[in-house]
C-alpha cells in the first residue's frame, strides 16, 4: 500500500499548545496534550455501569482507584468481582500526581489571593486577609456575628482584586434562612458600591436538607466551568446534619457525610482558587471543669478539614472578639471588631 502523501500545514490555521522546529530535519513537530481518561475508558465498564458510578459520586479515576472492592460494590451496587476489575483498571489510568519541590509549591502559593474583611484588626489576624484555596470555619454562639462576617465577605469578594476583593462571583448556600439582601445593600453602600451590581454577583440557594446541601456544591462545581467562582459560603455547615442524624447510632454516618461534603468544598476551593467560608453551630460541654465550655459541632472531622478556624464571641459595648484558633502558618491571636450598620468595622 502506497504511503499517504503528507499534507502541508498552514501554521496560521492550526492552533496547538506547543510547536517545536527540528533544525536537522526541518520538520514541524506538533505536541498535542492527551485527553484525560473517563469512566467509559475503564475495562468492562459500559454506559449503564458508568452511570451507576457517577450516581454514586465516583466521577474521576483517583476516587475509584483508592476504593476497596467491597466498598465500591456497596456504593455503586456492583458485584465484588466487577468492582475489583474496575479498581485495577482505574489504578492504571488514574493520574496520581507526584512530589513537588518546596520551591514549586511556593510558586503555586503565589496564586493565593487575600480577601479583606473591612476590619484592619481581623485582616492582620489572618496575615493580610482571608485566603483563597482554603476552607475557613467561623463558629460561635447565636448573635456572635457569624452571618454578618459571611455577608461582609460576600460583598467584599465582588470588589476588584486591587481593592482587597476577589473580583468574582459569590455562591451562598443558606441552610437556616439567614441571608438578607437588604443587609447586603447596606454593606455595599457602606463600601461605596452599587447595591444592585453587588447583589447581581451573589447567587443564593436555600438548602432544605443535608442531601440537598451536598447537591448544591455539585451544582456550583458544574457552573464553575463557565463562571468565575471566587467565594462559596455555607451558612451554616452543620445545622441539617445535626438535625437529621440524631443519637450515637447515627454519629458515624453523619461524620462520613460531613467529611465528603467538606472534601468537595476543598476541591472546589483549590480548582477555582476560591475562598470557602463555612459557619458552624456550637454546643456547650457542661462537664468542662475549666476553660470555655463552648465547642463547635462536627468534632475532629470539621476541625481537620478546615484550614482556618475563627471563634467569635460577644463582648461589651456591641463589640465582637474573633480568636484565630487554628491555622497552618499563623499564630493564635485575637481581634476586636464592631458590627455596624455599614458592616464589619474596627
Amino acid at each position: 500500500m502506497a504511503a499517504k502523501k503528507e499534507k502541508e500545514i498552514d501554521e496560521e490555521e492550526l492552533k496547538v499548545d506547543d510547536v517545536s522546529l527540528d533544525e536537522e530535519e526541518d520538520t514541524v513537530v506538533v505536541e498535542v496534550p492527551e485527553d484525560e481518561p473517563t469512566l467509559d475508558d475503564l475495562p468492562g465498564v459500559g454506559p449503564a455501569t458508568a452511570e451507576k458510578l457517577r450516581e454514586a459520586g465516583f466521577d474521576d479515576m483517583l476516587a475509584i482507584a483508592v476504593m476497596s472492592p467491597s466498598a465500591l460494590a456497596d456504593a455503586a451496587e456492583l458485584g465484588e468481582a466487577v468492582s475489583a476489575k474496575i479498581i485495577a483498571g482505574a489504578k492504571k489510568l488514574a493520574n496520581i500526581g507526584g512530589f513537588l519541590s518546596g520551591n514549586a509549591l511556593l510558586e503555586k502559593r503565589s496564586e493565593v489571593l487575600k480577601l479583606t474583611s473591612s476590619s484592619v484588626a481581623v485582616d492582620e489576624l489572618f496575615g493580610g486577609g482571608f485566603e483563597t484555596q482554603a476552607i475557613c470555619e467561623v463558629y460561635g454562639e447565636f448573635g456572635s456575628g457569624k452571618t454578618q462576617i459571611g455577608h461582609q465577605l460576600a460583598v467584599n469578594a465582588t470588589m476588584p482584586i486591587s481593592e482587597g476583593g476577589l473580583g468574582g462571583e459569590v455562591f451562598y448556600i443558606d441552610t437556616e434562612d439567614t441571608f438578607r439582601p437588604e443587609r447586603i445593600s447596606q454593606m455595599a453602600r457602606g463600601n461605596g458600591l452599587d447595591p444592585e451590581l453587588v447583589l447581581e454577583r451573589i447567587h443564593v440557594a436555600r438548602a432544605y436538607n443535608s442531601a440537598h446541601q451536598m447537591l448544591l456544591v455539585d451544582e456550583i462545581k458544574r457552573m464553575a466551568k463557565n463562571i468565575e467562582v471566587k467565594m462559596v459560603i455555607v451558612d451554616s455547615l452543620t445545622s441539617h446534619f445535626r438535625a437529621e442524624f440524631l443519637g450515637r447510632g447515627k454519629l458515624a454516618e453523619r461524620q462520613q457525610k460531613l467529611n465528603k461534603h467538606l472534601k468537595e468544598l476543598k476541591q472546589l476551593a483549590d480548582v477555582s482558587n476560591a475562598l470557602v467560608l463555612v459557619t458552624n453551630q456550637v454546643h456547650s460541654k457542661p462537664d468542662a471543669m475549666w476553660g470555655d465550655p463552648t465547642k463547635p459541632i462536627g468534632g475532629h472531622i470539621v476541625g481537620h478539614a478546615s484550614t482556618f478556624r475563627l471563634y467569635l464571641r460577644k463582648s461589651k459595648g456591641g463589640r465582637r472578639i474573633g480568636r484565630l484558633v487554628d491555622s497552618p502558618n499563623l499564630p493564635e491571636g485575637e481581634a476586636v471588631f464592631m458590627v455596624t450598620g455599614e458592616g464589619i468595622r474596627d
